[in-house]
């Protein structure tokens, strides 16, 4: 089973018709079963959406984080300010941290809290209107990202990346082939796929036919390693590119709207050889630490001849080459990455093509784009009520990092940004609180704020202890044979391995391309 129908398409026929199934990681598949049978599905994805409401809702952290966050609030609104900042500077950070709480706990989906803060801060008087509260969601980011939650889906929608993982892993004779190959064609899928958790999801099928065909156990050594490549090394490969993924995408945000413009070769520039670079380190270390026993079973018993390509996957595919190609030769003439994604996604919804249909929209992750908003709202009222301001001074008054050589203030910088990062459940999140935070700390200390933000992004993309830390882990736990020491342990690896990287990175590559 997929998943459960999330809703029935226009009709096909008079009994079969379009269901839209829902997949892991919230990707979506379209496929055509019998009007009968797609209501009965729905109608069980109805049941149960129900049971998980009440199990959220009765679950100890909910209670928790429900509880907490409105005594947060009531106390920001009965008690005094800290010598320092005003009542509105109180109300704004007892509404961030609710918020923080909410999200942490995941009492209600993050859509339903990230409105809610919005709305808290104008109905506290922090902000004098609505418009003001919700400013955070006139940011291009939040267009940006949902315009590339659209080309993402229908990646996933034509089954494009399930056969461009065919085409690039074929069909090996030996286990360490096969996995030399899989770790070979994450690289170039994620210039496609910028999502890593719909490469996992592309993957997995291709890894459990792979394990059929050389009689290998559940246990096995292969599939240990493998399900540590598509967990926690094939995020490693998402950093390198402007576009690739949420993480990559909010630090681009971030960047533009806190330290200056930054095109997207620019940004390839700068990052693609530390990306690369983190991403073959981990590969070998996964070797290295998880040797395969089985290395030499013989020819495997079958092969998959792939089919050709349909219609929908060559215009998907060609459509996806040209916006990759319009970024590239954009960044030389000044046009913002968000034109070329505007472009492909009215190209694949013109008439002939419906690639992008009207229930695409259903399809989008709507609590990123919404703790996105709601994120940049709230730093834009800490900030103008002076709180961040008052964190700063605070800060350099208690850890006196001005009289540290500026790589131990660097450093202990990034180790807070670990410490944030574990306990939240996406990168995106985290960096939306880490970054600002930290350049504003970086700017009194003189560092510099592009260095700065590509290394908070390095650390905290290769920070990954436990499942729930990025998506990709968290289906490579539930859909392998990882246990939580395992993700653990190698989460070590990944952390120490992005730290040297940043560390090379900076003190030499970085340099040399702001110096071209």
């Amino acid at each position: 089973m997929d998943g459960s129908v999330a809703v029935a398409g226009d009709g096909v026929g008079s009994q079969i018709i379009r269901c839209r199934m829902l997949r892991p990681a919230g990707v979506y598949k379209i496929i055509y079963i019998h009007r009968a049978t797609c209501r009965d599905r729905q109608i069980l994805m109805y049941i149960s959406s129900i049971f998980i409401v009440v199990k959220n809702i009765s679950n100890p952290s909910s209670i928790f984080g429900l509880v907490g966050s409105v005594v947060i609030v009531a106390s920001g609104i009965v008690a005094n300010p800290p010598m320092g900042m005003t009542d509105d500077g109180l109300m704004a950070t007892s509404v961030f941290f609710a918020t923080l709480l909410l999200w942490l706990t995941h009492t209600v989906p993050y859509l339903v809290s990230s409105v809610t803060a919005v709305m808290l801060l104008y109905a506290l008087g922090v902000t004098n209107s609505v418009q003001a509260a919700a400013s955070g969601f006139s940011s291009s980011l939040v267009l940006f990202l949902l315009l590339l939650f659209l080309l993402g889906n229908t990646i996933s929608e034509v089954d494009l990346d399930a056969r461009l993982a065919d085409r690039l892993l074929g069909s090996e004779d030996t286990p360490t082939r096969a996995l030399r190959s899989l770790t070979t064609a994450l690289l170039p899928l994620a210039v496609f796929m910028p999502s890593a958790a719909a490469r996992t999801v592309a993957l997995i099928p291709v890894v459990r036919r792979l394990q059929t065909s050389f009689d290998l156990s559940f246990n096995s050594d292969f599939s240990q390693t493998a399900f540590l490549i598509l967990g926690q090394v094939n995020p490693l490969a998402s950093v390198g590119l402007m576009t690739g993924g949420g993480m990559a995408v909010v630090t681009a945000g971030l960047i533009h709207s806190l330290v200056g413009p930054l095109t997207w070769v620019q940004w390839a520039l700068y990052m693609v050889p530390p990306a690369a670079a983190l991403y073959l380190l981990g590969a070998v270390s996964v070797f290295t630490l998880y040797p395969l026993e089985d290395a030499d079973i013989p020819e495997p018993r079958t092969k998959d001849t792939p089919a050709d390509f349909n219609r929908e996957q060559r215009i998907v595919a060609a459509v996806m080459s040209g916006t990759v190609l319009a970024w590239i030769i954009g960044s030389f003439f000044g046009i913002p990455t968000i034109l070329p994604a505007a472009a492909a996604v009215l190209i694949l919804s013109l008439p002939n093509i419906r690639i992008i249909r009207a229930d695409a929209v259903a399809d989008v992750n709507w609590n990123v784009l919404f703790l996105v908003g709601a994120m940049f709202s709230l730093l834009e009222a800490l900030t103008n009520t002076g709180v961040v301001n008052l964190l700063i001074n605070r800060t350099l008054e208690t850890i006196p990092l001005n009289a540290l050589p500026v790589f131990a203030s660097v450093g202990i910088l990034l180790l807070v940004a670990v410490a944030v990062r574990i306990v939240f459940s996406t990168g995106s999140a985290a960096l939306l609180v880490v970054i600002p935070f930290a350049l504003r700390i970086g700017q009194e200390l003189g560092v510099n704020q592009l260095y700065l933000s590509f290394s908070l992004l390095i650390v905290i993309g290769g920070t990954t202890f436990l499942p729930f830390n990025t998506t990709s882990a968290l289906l490579a736990y539930e859909e392998g044979p990882l246990n939580q020491r395992d993700v653990a342990q190698f989460g070590v690896v990944t952390l120490f391995l992005s730290l040297g990287v940043t560390t090379v990175a900076w003190l030499f590559y970085w340099p040399l391309v702001s110096s071209v």
